[in-house]
C-alpha cells in the first residue's frame, strides 16, 4: 500500500473538521500523514495536535485584501507539506466530508500515475440533536444528482469536466507535479476546481469517478445560486475565461441574471453586476 496523506483546507467549521478526524480514525487505511492546512485559524491547528497524533497542520495567511480565502494557495502548500514528509499518494477532503471506513484504502489502491480519481460525495441532512454518528452516515446521505455515482468496484470516465469537484479526490504525487497544483491566482470561491481539471486534462492526466472511496457531506445551511459568493463568481469567472477562452459556471450566471443581478455583454463577452455602473464600474 502506497504512502498516502489526506490533505484538508480549514477556516472555521471546528466540529466538522473533528468529525472528519472521527471518520480517518475508523478508517480501514490511516492517512500518513494527515495534512490540515489552516486559514488564519490557529484554533484548528490546536484542535488537529491534540486529537489526532499524526497531524501535520500548515498554517496559511489571508492576504486577500477582501480577505477572501487562499483555497487554492492552501491546497498546494498541503500537497508540499505531504510530499515532502513521502507521500506517494494525495487525497484530498473538504474540511465538511466525512470519509467512509473504505475511502482512503479505495484511493490508495487505486491511485496510479495519468489518473485524477474522484470519490462520490453525498449529502447530509441537518444533525439530530446527538450529532451525527459515523455508523449512521452512509444510509443517512443522498448522493448529488448531477455527477456519477459508480458502483463500489468501479470506475468511470468523465466526459465533462465541468462535474469535477474538489470535495474529495486523489492523485498520485508524480502527476500531481506533472498537473503543478491548484492556480494560484484564484482566491475566494468558485472556479478553482475546474481550472484544475483542465490543467489534469492538459498534462495528459485522465479524470475518472471511482467508486468504494465515499465521503459524506456535512449539512450546511447553503443558499442555490450562491448569491453571497457573487463578487467571487464573477471575479474567479473572469479570470477562468481569461485562461481556457470559456466562462465557467454559466448555470448560475444565468440565474443571477434572471434575478437582475447581472448581465452579459456580448460585445465583450464578460459578465458584469448589474448595478456596475452606479458603484462605478464601465
Amino acid at each position: 500500500m502506497p504512502q498516502t496523506a489526506v490533505i484538508t483546507t480549514v477556516a472555521g467549521r471546528h466540529s466538522h473538521l473533528a468529525l472528519q478526524q472521527d471518520g480517518l480514525a475508523a478508517g480501514h487505511v490511516r492517512p500518513e500523514p494527515y495534512v490540515v492546512v489552516t486559514m488564519d485559524d490557529p484554533a484548528a491547528a490546536r484542535l488537529v495536535a491534540r486529537r489526532t497524533p499524526t497531524g501535520d497542520p500548515v498554517a496559511v495567511p489571508v492576504l486577500d485584501p477582501g480577505h477572501r480565502l487562499p483555497l487554492a494557495a492552501a491546497r498546494n502548500a498541503g500537497a508540499r507539506r505531504a510530499l515532502t514528509a513521502g507521500a506517494e499518494v494525495l487525497v484530498f477532503l473538504d474540511v465538511d466530508c466525512v470519509p467512509g471506513i473504505t475511502t482512503v484504502a479505495r484511493y490508495a489502491s487505486a491511485a496510479r500515475d495519468g489518473v485524477l480519481l474522484c470519490g462520490t460525495v453525498s449529502y447530509l441532512p441537518p444533525p439530530p440533536p446527538e450529532g451525527y454518528r459515523l455508523q449512521d452516515l452512509p444510509v443517512m446521505a443522498s448522493p448529488h444528482p448531477a455527477r456519477p455515482a459508480p458502483a463500489p468496484d468501479q470506475e468511470l470516465a468523465a466526459r465533462d469536466l465541468d462535474l469535477f469537484w474538489s470535495l474529495s479526490f486523489a492523485v498520485t504525487g508524480s502527476t500531481w507535479v506533472r498537473i503543478g497544483g491548484f492556480c494560484e491566482e484564484y482566491t475566494g470561491y468558485g472556479g478553482e476546481d475546474t481550472d484544475f481539471a483542465r490543467l489534469a486534462s492538459q498534462a495528459g492526466a485522465d479524470v475518472r469517478w471511482l467508486g468504494g472511496a465515499p465521503a459524506y457531506h456535512q449539512y450546511h445551511p447553503v443558499s442555490s445560486p450562491p448569491v453571497q459568493h457573487l463578487d467571487d463568481i464573477l471575479r474567479n469567472g473572469a479570470l477562468y475565461r481569461r485562461r481556457w477562452n470559456v466562462w465557467p459556471m454559466q448555470g448560475w450566471l444565468r440565474e443571477f441574471a434572471r434575478r437582475g443581478l447581472v448581465h452579459h455583454d456580448s460585445a465583450t463577452d464578460m459578465w458584469v453586476r448589474a448595478d456596475s455602473r452606479r458603484r462605478g464600474g464601465p
